[in-house]
């Protein structure tokens, strides 16, 4: 070649030097060779195509996982990847060794490797010499074993049939993989075909529901559990001429036929077939007998796991109910998420019950449960489908929730608690609630369970705490005491199972302020709301997460959301929506004057995000001297009312105590030593506008703050008020 002329392609210098190009894409899974190193590799020498699976069929094996170490050795180090290979042919014998040199990169996305490199024969490496000592040089029959491990683990990670298939069919077996694979099953006294692979759709008729004394391979080995070796299509013909036809179409030249046994028994067959003469030597029908044992055991452990799942399946549709029918002006939603142990079924459960005196449409007042059962067993699981009978028989009847619960709690102690020899005493915590879509009033009775949540309409969540009684079935003489609430337009309540909220190491306090950061950043429809709850806790990218707060099924969990429909009023040609109201209504009774605690602190929750602080400390402050004042002055119990109206920045506040005494308060001038007696004047001193509203049975007393005006300082006799007062002192 003289000076200044063009270089010759690099295809042509590459074939001049006999060497190949190929190209490698674990992604994919495919190999791609030009002529030369098709040639090289044993294969007719143009360029093609082929899988993982032919590639490694024609390698030495350790040399395949020598492959593997170097090439993510050089991905590590950013060097190129080189190796020495030993070609195998079919009948596993050495035929050439070739060097290996490629470029490799890793994709992070995929997971995946993509390898350029080029392939040239080299001379066999002299024993003795350093050459000779490196793996390239191994022993066949140590190979094999390799293959056997690394066999056996890919299918013992199988989980189900289909997994279990797939593994077999990329089993690259030492110089004598199969072309073609089926598994036989047995259904009464026919074969059956499992699966395959290697045939076309449509293949498989022939043989499927073969009964099992036709002169067929598989069916022989099922009936004798012994294996079948046909080293060439003559031997084929001439000890199965009946079914012969059936294979001859094929093309195979060898197959084998091995039994698929599971402590003594024969549960179906394996077919290996091969396109190449196979002479199925004593070390290759040790491999094909502990591969078809180990298919055994992993197909009779994916049947297992499959039985397992289809028997949860059915529990779970027999004893889980379908919501509905619609309920006008509210909305239900309920997911039943499943502990990942055994047999993934438990005692959480939901249910929705529509009550006496509803219209055949199905309108009227219902009935929402939700409940935990004592453990996570079929013992578990078959009292909850009991109870949940129940508690559906005890609310149809027309109890009120209180007697619903009694009735249930005394039910579950009579039927674990019965026969002292086979006592398995067991509890429940449930909550139950009488909602009446018309008004929007809720009657909760709860017994130890975690008290439901109200998600308003702006957004914001409260937790809403309910009187309540033991779990079910520890006293049967239990009382259940009610608390009512309203749910307002456009708010939804939230009732779940412990396992929503202590899911993944949280106690109740973490793991409600991570499900109160879903809810209240949460944008869309129930339904999404209750899928965001459930992926929230563990969906599958949380299985990535480590830590002592790391996500995982340790319990089950139900979820219930109802939800009250936001109402608007159409004015003319447009649509204008309610004003938004944030309230919380809580009972103070005279035997409880521990609630005044939890009064304060659901009124903080309430103006969580009030622009003053100091107004929030005047509002908990008053309302803590009003409630006080009802239980120590009044036999009544007082009935607080809290609301935030508005605009950010704008807001109004206004809170209301009523009671049913008669007497009005006045305002007092006690001396300095006075223990009491100062009720009216802070109200006059922190509220911007206050009153007392008598009502008929009873009286009112409110004050209003707001948050434009900062700290409110100013006092005033605000609308509504009077000026003649019953006794103060708070």
């Amino acid at each position: 070649m003289r000076t200044g002329e063009p270089l010759p392609a690099v295809g042509e210098v590459l074939a001049a030097l006999a060497t190949g190009l190929w190209h490698w894409d674990t992604a994919s899974g495919l190999v791609t060779v030009d002529a030369e190193a098709a040639r090289l590799l044993g294969l007719p020498p143009e360029q093609t195509t082929i899988t993982e699976a032919q590639t490694r069929a024609r390698l030495h094996p350790v040399d395949w996982n020598e492959i593997t170490g170097v090439v993510g050795l050089a991905v590590a180090e950013g060097t190129l990847a080189e190796v020495r290979i030993r070609i195998m042919d079919e009948r596993g014998r050495v035929i050439r060794v070739v060097r290996s040199r490629s470029k490799p990169s890793y994709d992070a996305e995929k997971r995946s490797f993509e390898l350029i490199g080029t392939l040239q024969e080299v001379a066999e490496p002299t024993p003795g010499t350093p050459a000779g000592r490196t793996a390239v040089t191994g022993d066949w029959r140590r190979s094999r074993e390799a293959f056997l491990l690394d066999a056996g683990r890919a299918l013992a990670e199988a989980r189900s049939t289909a997994e279990v298939l797939r593994v077999a069919a990329g089993l690259s077996m030492p110089g004598f993989s199969p072309d073609g694979l089926a598994v036989f099953g047995v259904s009464g006294d026919r074969l059956t075909i499992v699966g395959h692979h290697g045939h076309q759709p449509g293949d498989e008729d022939p043989f499927s529901h073969m009964s099992m004394v036709t002169d067929y391979p598989a069916a022989e080995v099922v009936r004798t559990g012994r294996a079948v070796y046909l080293s060439t299509p003559e031997q084929y013909k001439e000890r199965y001429p009946v079914t012969w036809p059936l294979a001859q179409h094929f093309h195979r030249q060898s197959w084998a036929f091995l039994p698929l046994t599971v402590a003594g028994r024969t549960m179906g067959a394996w077919m290996a077939a091969f396109t190449y003469p196979v002479a199925f030597t004593p070390d290759e029908r040790s491999v094909l007998t502990t591969v078809a044992r180990m298919l055994a055991q992993a197909l009779s452990r994916a049947g297992v796991a499959e039985s397992e799942r289809e028997l949860t399946d059915g529990l779970q549709r027999s004893m889980l109910p379908t919501l509905g029918p619609e309920i006008p002006g509210m909305s239900v939603a309920a997911r039943y998420i499943p502990t990942g142990g055994g047999l993934q079924v438990g005692g959480d459960w939901y249910d929705m019950i529509p009550l006496p005196g509803g219209t055949p449409s199905g309108g009227g007042r219902i009935a929402l449960v939700i409940g935990d059962v004592q453990g996570h067993d079929v013992r578990a699981a078959g009292l909850m489908g009991q109870l949940r009978i129940a508690l559906r028989a005890y609310a149809s009847e027309g109890h009120r929730p209180d007697a619903v619960l009694s009735r249930a709690s005394r039910f579950l102690h009579g039927i674990t608690n019965g026969d002292a020899e086979k006592a398995d005493p067991r509890f429940a915590t449930c909550l139950y609630v009488e909602a009446d879509p018309a008004t929007g009033v809720l009657e909760i009775a709860r017994a130890g369970h975690p008290d439901p949540a109200i998600r308003m309409a702006d957004g914001t969540v409260l937790m809403r705490p309910t009187a309540g009684g033991l779990p079910l079935g520890i006293d049967p003489d239990a009382d259940y005491p009610t608390t009512t609430l309203a749910l307002e337009p456009g708010e939804t309540m939230l009732m779940c199972t412990d396992g929503l909220i202590e899911t993944g190491g949280h106690d109740l306090e973490t793991g409600w302020q991570r499900i109160r950061t879903i809810l209240e950043a949460h944008q869309g429809g129930l339904e999404e709301l209750a899928d965001a709850l459930v992926q929230a806790v563990h969906g599958p990218s949380s299985h990535h997460t480590t830590g002592p707060l790391a996500d995982r099924r340790e319990d089950d969990i139900a979820v219930l959301l109802l939800s009250r429909e936001d109402e608007a009023c159409g004015c003319g040609d447009t649509v204008v929506d309610p004003p938004r109201i944030r309230r919380t209504v809580l009972t103070v009774a005279q035997a409880e004057p521990e609630r005044i605690a939890v009064a304060r602190q659901q009124l903080r929750e309430l103006l969580h995000d009030w622009t003053g602080a100091d107004q929030v400390d005047s509002a908990v402050l008053l309302v803590s001297e009003m409630l006080t004042n009802v239980l120590v002055h009044t036999d009544a119990d007082a009935l607080l009312t809290a609301e935030v109206t508005g605009d950010a920045g704008e807001r109004r506040m206004r809170v209301e105590v009523t009671d049913a005494g008669d007497d009005l308060p006045h305002k007092r001038h006690p001396g300095e030593l006075a223990s009491s007696g100062r009720g009216l004047l802070l109200i006059e001193l922190l509220a911007e506008t206050w009153g007392v509203d008598p009502r008929g049975e009873g009286k009112s007393i409110w004050f209003e703050l707001y948050e434009s005006d900062g700290a409110g300082d100013t006092a005033g006799d605000g609308p509504g008020g009077v000026t003649e007062f019953g006794s103060w002192d708070a």
